[in-house]
């Protein structure tokens, strides 16, 4: 079994040689969010990433699967809502279904059938053999939607098989109604016609309106509603999420929200991950030593490599640990779309889309993380622009650089109970002004160097699902955090033998660290900061959470990366080297 994840690129899809001892291919297809890939990943036994927002699938995933007693490759299709090419994603799916495809599964949400109909009409223009998957069954019960799946495989003429792919059932009886329609396709001599390109011209001129119609024609007497108002609930929610006087402040509250039970639940284990860590390298060192290390190469490791990895550690892992599932129970009830859908307007006024904003939501996590999510925007264009605006929202790993400068400089008293929300509030209107600095940089990239029109956004808004908490918590650790924290981890390595090799370095009467400083101080001082700290941020480049422990080793002038007992000997450690509130304000 194996899973490739990768753009088509030009020309039709062909079965890659790599699957030449599948014996059959089947194209899972659909709208968005309807859960193809949990389809794909029950099939297969695989973990194609889902979510409960549109975009998530750009290229398309494959993996073996066994349909009776036959291999078959599975190929999962990037989320459309139709074949006619006005997007990356309905370029990659109409491509491999142009293809050498033996069986198309369309997979639809029972509670929104008629819409998702509209790209399987289509479908079912190019394929003959393809089986019509109602998923997301239990969802529709629970808001009193009941679909007659008889009638609509006889309206349609082919299988019709609902299904709960999340839960497995009725998986059964897709792959034994998929076992028929490929023994019945190829016991019978029709073949389908290859699909040349006038056929594909063709179909790209068709009226739109028209399967719209007939989606609406054949839905009728199929799908039946217990009572009128069964998206009551939806609807509520969504004139307070999306509402002109809610949406905003709504947000703003869940930020602020989110931002102080991570500052708050992340204090005392971070504390006490940096006293285990940093001690554990002490004794590892004394035992280096002992073996006979010669302590040139037990400094370099230890002091340089192994300190610089265990502070990383212990700073960001408590963050991710309590941000990651949080961003990924609001991904998972629905409110990010929603989030895009609010943001959509100032956006598109500075030149880019609403959906700028999910990648902007990513990049509070990680930066890296929200660059890479920016391959869900279409437009090449506004891609680019929301991949270099992305580092102006700060990542996790800033936040206990700017929760340290705010608490030491902007906070009277400098902690107390009421320090974390008063933190947290600071940080607010931190990422406020960020998010502002975001719109301006890209109106500003629209109007010079990025010059164009905003694309139009199209983006439905899913329904809201209750988050499946365990699937949450595997989520947010497995894909986001320590995925995120590997990625630190080894650009601090090499960082910290640099620092380290800095430190202890002398050129002159100093080390090579204070030498760069001083060489630096001029440009610095024009940025109200000084050399020390400009060198830091240099520095610390490959990972921010090792900006403050440069400094404390540069105004120590310890050699090594140390640990300090709490704001208030940090505090004293920069006031002392002639920090200002100012300087806070500028760092």
């Amino acid at each position: 079994m194996g899973l490739t994840n990768k753009s088509c690129g030009r020309g039709i899809f062909s079965r890659p040689s790599s699957a030449e001892n599948a014996r059959y291919t089947v194209a899972i297809a659909g709208n968005p969010n309807v859960g193809k890939s949990t389809v794909f990943n029950a099939l297969t036994g695989m973990n194609q990433h889902t979510g409960n927002w549109p975009g998530k699938t750009v290229g398309y995933a494959q993996g073996e699967c066994m349909i009776g007693d036959t291999l078959c490759l599975a190929v999962d299709i990037p989320g459309t809502y139709s074949l006619h090419t006005h997007s990356p994603e309905e370029e990659v799916a109409r491509e491999i279904l142009m293809g050498e495809i033996d069986l198309t599964l369309i997979v639809c949400d029972a509670s929104c059938l008629e819409r998702n109909l509209v790209l399987a009409l289509q479908i079912l223009e190019l394929k003959k053999h393809a089986i019509l998957c109602i998923n997301l069954l239990d969802e529709a019960q629970k808001r009193g939607i009941k679909v007659d799946t008889a009638l609509l495989s006889e309206r349609l003429g082919i299988p019709v098989v609902g299904t709960v792919a999340r839960a497995k059932g009725g998986l059964d009886e897709l792959i034994r109604v998929a076992k028929e329609t490929l023994s019945r396709s190829q016991t019978k001599e029709e073949t389908e016609a290859d699909p040349s390109e006038k056929a594909q011209a063709d179909f790209v001129c068709h009226d739109a309106h028209r399967y719209v119609s007939l989606a609406e024609e054949i839905c009728r007497g199929i799908i039946t509603y217990d009572t009128e108002d069964y998206d009551r609930r939806d609807r509520l929610l969504d004139r307070l999420f999306t509402g002109k006087k809610t949406s905003y402040p709504i947000m703003i509250a869940l930020l602020l929200f989110i931002l102080w039970l991570t500052i708050t639940g992340a204090n005392y284990p971070s504390e006490l991950l940096s006293s285990l860590l940093l001690g554990f390298g002490d004794r590892l060192g004394e035992f280096l030593l002992e073996i006979g290390i010669p302590p040139l190469l037990k400094g370099l490791l230890i002091d340089g490599a192994y300190r610089t990895t265990a502070w990383i550690v212990s700073v960001m892992l408590p963050p991710m640990a309590i941000f990651f599932p949080l961003f990924t129970v609001l991904e998972d009830f629905g409110y990010l779309p929603r989030v895009a859908y609010n943001l959509d307007n100032p956006f598109r006024k500075c030149g880019s889309c609403g959906k700028q904003a999910l990648t902007m939501c990513m990049g509070f996590g990680c930066n890296a993380a929200g660059v890479v999510g920016c391959r869900i925007i279409d437009s090449p264009r506004e891609r680019l622009i929301a991949m270099l605006t992305n580092s102006l929202v700060p990542c996790n790993g800033r936040f206990p650089l700017l929760i340290s400068i705010l608490t030491m400089f902007f906070i009277s008293g400098g902690g107390g109970r009421g320090s974390t929300f008063t933190s947290a509030v600071l940080l607010t209107l931190l990422i406020l002004l960020s998010i502002l600095a975001t719109l301006l940089l890209s109106k500003l990239l629209s109007k010079t160097l990025l010059r164009g029109l905003p694309s139009a956004f199209t983006l439905e808004l899913p329904p809201y699902r209750t988050p499946q908490i365990g699937k949450v918590i595997l989520r947010s650790v497995m894909d986001r955090t320590i995925f995120v924290l590997g990625r630190a981890v080894l650009t601090a390595i090499p960082a910290g033998l640099l620092i380290w090799a800095m430190a202890n370095i002398s050129v002159g009467d100093s080390s090579l660290l204070l030498f760069c400083a001083r060489f630096l101080d001029p440009f610095a001082q024009i940025l109200g900061l000084d050399g020390i700290i400009l060198l830091a941020f240099l520095l610390g480049t490959p990972a921010n959470e090792i900006v403050i422990p440069i400094i404390i080793m540069a105004y120590a002038s310890t050699g090594m990366l140390t640990d300090y007992t709490g704001l208030d000997a940090l505090h004293a450690i920069l006031t002392a080297n002639r920090w200002t509130w100012l300087t806070g304000l500028n760092v």
